[in-house]
């Protein structure tokens, strides 16, 4: 079993940046596909950034350009960085992992984080 948990969230205002770093542990494998979720109250969870084993990465287009997802596989450790924050990006954000590769357009994969809240004011 693998354990994701996400930390880095916080309140931040539109325009501010904000780093989510999400750290696996028990039987982890750099061959995992990693992804980052988001999911608003009353909405349903969305795909934000993807990466796969051969660090190629995908993102949803309402975060193209602004947010980076990145992984150190020798740390064990996805990341998420948040640049140019918008009210719209206000979230609770979900680590994910899964042996095949995550399409962002579906929310499901194999493990999911306990997610790290991320709130940005106008």
């Amino acid at each position: 079993q693998v354990q994701l948990v996400e930390s880095g969230g916080g309140s931040e205002q539109a325009g501010g940046s904000l780093r989510l770093s999400c750290a696996a542990s028990g039987y982890t494998n750099s061959r995992y596909c990693m992804a980052w979720f988001r999911q608003a109250p009353g909405k349903e969870r969305e795909g934000v950034a993807v990466i796969n084993s051969a660090a190629s990465t995908g993102y949803e287009d309402s975060v193209k350009g602004r947010f980076t997802i990145s992984k150190d596989n020798a740390k064990a450790t996805l990341y998420l960085q948040m640049n140019t924050l918008k009210p719209e990006d206000t979230a609770m954000y979900y680590c994910a992992a899964a042996q095949f590769e995550i399409d962002l357009r579906i929310a499901y994969a194999d493990y999911w984080g306990q997610g790290t809240q991320v709130t940005v004011s106008s």
